[in-house]
């Protein structure tokens, strides 16, 4: 800690005396600084003790009270007024100025030099750098030996919060709280949830200082706490949040950054065996895929403790027109991990680029942690979408990755976030289509119907749509239609010669149908 007014006044070789603002000697003094001008405030910066012989202090009673305001405004910590040249004795305006604005005033006595001041103030400051520094040292090799040690980052986590005495938490790079120290700090690490989403948003590294009761925290504690992200490529991938119950110091901070970097380097390490590991699961999972079920379950068991058992699913990600789709694959990647981590649950991941731009493949368990966190990062990321296999077994990962593939086909065209592959074979086939291209088609195959109707007499449009839907039922359809059958057969003769068609083709059936069921969607 700096020196205070109280450690200099009780200082005895000084021989000081307060003569007011006795109830703020707690604040700390960053230097002494010695000035006989009338407005010493353009060279001062704030938390200062300010020495003076008065030889330029005015006389009235309100020149020294706009003395004492100008200092307090410019952060002045307190005041001393040497007695024996100027003034024989302090001014009692002077006094009752500095008691009016909490500003601490001394009266330093003759024999005492105000380089002696300056002396005590100077030796406690750098006494305070001494073991700032030793402190730092200290904390460092602590920190160090913590995170070469077992389960490394927990044991940084305990030890910062140890040494801040207070708590520490560290969360994974979706904001999923991981580790925390004491324990009983659970509940208010869980509660900066949306802080640590604020800043998981934000390139890292960055920070953000807030106290309880503070909008930032849904807390009625009064902690003071800093959250710091985690990453060194802008990337965040983790986050550190620490609570104490005053503002950390110096010394404080210098033990957090030691900290953060430590778990920095930690977490940059750990990205790069899980690259490697990465590559080894996308091996893996081309592997089933090809129907090398029975091969990767004897790799998997030595590298990952095996394959995902019982019924899974298969799921495809890609994004279209895009730039930051690439990114937000990799960040929907390492979600699905997490969330596979987090609970146990094994899965297999691959990346690659294909002919249709990036894409991620997911073989996860159905309706599983990871299923459901790739559900859920879809929707936070505009443009990517998701498609879904059905339920299968492992040895069907092939099939289920075509299907797959062709749900998120649908859901590219359609705009959709997920697309299951129950979706994609059951309902209408007209919303799994592209709505521009449906309706282009159905405009250019019944233009010349539309035309003839507009300038002639007789409705071929109502009447081909009444045909097609008694299944080219003459009596039926032109019952419904209110006209004798032999004036439907010459409006389906005229259909035929205008399209340059037959209707007796199922194709043109199927594609007139098609057109005209696209315009009541």
């Amino acid at each position: 800690m700096p020196p205070t007014l109280a450690s200099v006044v009780r200082n005895s070789s000084l021989h000081l005396t307060v003569l007011a603002g006795a109830d703020h000697l707690e604040r700390p003094v960053r230097w002494v600084h010695t000035s006989e001008l009338d407005d010493p405030t353009p060279f001062l910066e704030g938390g200062e003790l300010l020495l003076t012989t008065g030889i330029k202090l005015g006389r009235t009673a309100a020149q020294l009270q706009a003395y004492v305001h100008r200092l307090a405004d410019a952060g002045v910590v307190g005041l001393g007024l040497g007695v024996g040249l100027s003034h024989t004795e302090v001014p009692q305006p002077l006094v009752d100025a500095a008691a009016q604005r909490g500003l601490p005033l001394l009266r330093v006595p003759e024999p005492t030099p105000f380089i002696a001041i300056s002396k005590v103030v100077s030796a406690a400051l750098a006494a305070e750098q001494y073991e700032a520094v030793t402190t730092s040292f200290e904390a460092q090799e602590e920190l160090t030996r913590a995170a070469l040690g077992k389960d490394g980052t927990t044991a940084v986590v305990r030890r910062l919060a140890a040494r801040l005495g207070g708590w520490a938490a560290l969360y994974d790079g979706s904001g999923a709280l991981s580790v925390v120290a004491p324990d009983w700090a659970a509940r208010r690490a869980g509660r900066l949830a949306a802080e640590v989403d604020r800043l998981r948003r934000r390139p890292a590294p960055s920070s953000a200082a807030l106290q309880g009761r503070s909008p930032g925290i849904d807390t009625a504690d009064e902690d003071y706490v800093v959250v710091q992200s985690l990453g060194a490529d802008r990337r965040a991938r983790g986050f550190l949040a620490v609570g104490t119950e005053d503002r950390i110091t110096p010394t404080e901070r210098y033990v957090l950054n030691a900290a953060v970097a430590l778990l920095t380097l930690t977490l940059e390490r750990s990205r790069e065996l899980r690259q490697a590991e990465e590559r080894m699961g996308a091996a893996l999972l081309r592997m089933v895929l090809a129907g090398e079920v029975a091969t990767a379950r004897q790799v998997a068991v030595g590298l990952f403790g095996g394959l995902p058992e019982g019924t899974i699913r298969v799921l495809v990600a890609g994004a279209g027109p895009n730039a930051d789709a690439a990114e937000a694959l990799v960040e929907l990647g390492e979600r699905a991990e997490q969330a596979g981590s987090r609970v146990g649950e094994k899965l297999l991941v691959a990346r690659e680029d294909g002919a249709h731009g990036p894409r991620l493949m997911v073989l996860a368990l159905d309706n599983g942690a990871v299923h459901r966190a790739c559900l859920g990062a879809v929707e936070e990321h505009e443009g990517l979408s998701l498609g879904v296999s059905a339920p299968a077994a492992l040895e069907e990962a092939g099939t289920a990755h075509a299907q797959a593939e062709r749900a998120l086909a649908v859901a590219l065209r359609g705009g959709r976030r997920s697309v299951d592959h129950e979706e994609v074979g059951a309902g209408s086939l007209l919303p799994l289509l592209g709505e521009d291209a449906v309706t282009a088609f159905a405009e250019g195959l019944l233009r010349p119907l539309r035309e003839h109707d507009r300038t002639a007499r007789g409705d071929l449009v109502a009447s081909l749509r009444a045909w097609l839907s008694r299944h080219g039922q003459w009596d039926a359809a032109a019952a419904d239609l209110g006209v004798h059958r032999h004036t439907l057969r010459y409006r389906m003769r005229r259909v035929e010669e205008l399209l340059g068609r037959s209707l007796d083709d199922t194709d043109v059936r199927m594609e007139l149908w098609l057109a005209l069921r696209s315009g009541e969607e």
